[in-house]
């Protein structure tokens, strides 16, 4: 007789069930496998959703405000390092506080708030993963962008200077800074609406912030000198992300008297900002400093950040040197720097800022180039004397002409002959007529004689008195 069976006994914690009887056995269960699918909870939101789209197109944007005037930046270090400055803080600066307030409010308007509150981490905690994935990929967006930018001057610029990388990391500080603030004001506003109201507010409050004589704009992540000082863009960073960092731990602290530490380095920040922000605006100390080429007459210099140009230069002025070649008196060298030229210097050509003469360490017109240079030295500064003085002014022309024609010259020529009105279009034929026969004379001199008078001519440019300009 069989016996009665039992009820089927339960398993004993930590052992595995048996076998049916015939059945094969099973697999031992794996103690690592849940550990080994555990994900982190920040997985998600970095590899997904808003934030890889907002540093996107944190990239984008600042790809295409830079690649819209690449001419005036390539090969400038102080013009690439604020072109970036400025289309990060204007630019990305209220996208991202938008997207961190377009995020910020998503547990609200989802209903989340209550279990949000039955978790077990802390509202700091909770607050930083929701806001981290977004602020990672704004900064990451940012670099990228910045990396790019850099790497497109670099083939262009002098081996003089350099950018000064911490205005980029002190953006890359703000632009974190601003999508931790826009987060906060989600939580605080969920609305929809919010967001999209967020990007102009933000934009204006930083256009607002940069005007007006108050010491209070040196507190405004806009402004920045060609050349900042050592001090300003940490401190900077210390400013706005100090006032982040408060206001983060006032909102989810569990000791709010915490986010008196940040709001204290941000108010000594401050303090150093407004105290000494006169004395951020400064100029390169490269540009007063000259690169010099020695073999032309006069000799051309150039300031040590355009010290690529200088071939092109060069190039551009080789008539010019070579007409003058055993002419005294001439003016010891072309001079690229800020002011008035010293009395044995003729001022070159204004080469920054890029864009209008030079682009990309190329001249954008040799010619009128070279022409400005004739005009450097032949033409009297500000003496009115002497322009008005029609003698002296058809042989300063005459000189100036020969040395580099003017691009347009022809044009100017037939210009005369097109003037309606009978008695000026008269007028302006005798003083072709005048210009070309001085012209004539000119050429006619032998070398000897014309380098003989040339050193009388160089000897009067100075002069504002018309009658010690020799006669042609």
């Amino acid at each position: 007789m069989t016996p009665a069976r039992t009820a089927d006994a339960v398993p004993a914690p930590g052992t595995a069930p048996e076998a049916a009887p015939g059945s094969a056995p099973g697999p031992a269960p794996d103690a690592a496998s849940p550990a080994r699918g555990r994900r982190h909870p920040l997985r998600a939101e970095l590899l997904r959703g808003l934030a890889p789209r907002v540093g996107a197109a944190t990239a984008l944007t600042l790809a295409v405000a830079c690649a819209s005037k690449a001419s005036t930046w390539q090969g400038d270090w102080a013009a690439t390092t604020s072109l970036l400055h400025s289309a990060a803080v204007l630019l990305c600066g209220p996208v991202a506080a938008a997207a961190g307030c377009l995020q910020g409010g998503r547990e609200r308007r989802a209903g989340l708030a209550e279990l949000r509150v039955s978790m077990a981490r802390t509202p700091l905690v909770q607050l930083m993963a929701a806001a981290l994935p977004l602020v990672l990929w704004v900064i990451a967006g940012y670099a990228v962008a910045a990396a790019g930018v850099l790497l497109a001057s670099l083939p262009y610029a002098s081996e003089a200077g350099g950018p000064v990388l911490s205005v980029v990391v002190a953006d890359a500080v703000f632009l974190g800074a601003a999508a931790v603030a826009g987060h906060l004001l989600g939580r605080l506003v969920p609305r929809w609406a919010a967001a999209p109201a967020v990007a102009p507010v933000v934009y204006l409050l930083l256009v607002v912030s940069d005007s007006g004589d108050s010491p209070l704009r040196y507190l405004s992540p806009v402004p920045l000198s060609e050349s900042p000082p050592l001090w300003q863009p940490p401190t900077m960073a210390v400013w706005t992300a100090g006032i982040a960092a408060a206001a983060v731990l006032a909102h989810a602290a569990r000791r709010r008297l915490l986010a008196l530490l940040p709001l204290g380095a941000a108010v000594v920040a401050a303090v150093v900002l407004v105290e000494n922000g006169p004395g951020m605006w400064r100029t390169d100390p490269l540009v007063k400093r000259q690169v010099c080429d020695t073999t032309t007459t006069p000799d051309i210099c150039v300031s040590a950040v355009s010290a690529a140009v200088l071939p092109e230069v060069r190039s551009a002025l080789s008539g010019i040197s070579r007409k003058l070649e055993g002419v005294a008196n001439v003016p010891v060298r072309f001079a690229d720097r800020p002011g008035r030229p010293a009395r044995d210097e003729a001022a070159l050509p204004m080469i920054r800022p890029l864009g209008r003469v030079v682009v990309r360490n190329e001249l954008t017109d040799p010619g009128q180039f070279a022409w400005e240079a004739a005009a450097a030295l032949t033409g009297p500064d500000a003496c009115d004397a002497r322009t008005e003085d029609g003698r002296a002014a058809l042989v300063d022309e005459t000189v100036r002409e020969w040395l580099a024609p003017h691009p347009a010259q022809d044009y100017w020529d037939k210009l005369p002959s097109t003037v309606k009105d009978r008695a000026r279009r008269e007028d302006a034929l005798a003083a072709l007529r005048a210009a070309k026969a001085a012209r004539a004379r000119f050429d006619a001199m032998g070398d000897a004689e014309r380098r003989a008078w040339l050193s009388r001519y160089f000897a009067a440019v100075g002069s504002c008195d018309p009658d010690e300009v020799p006669s042609l």
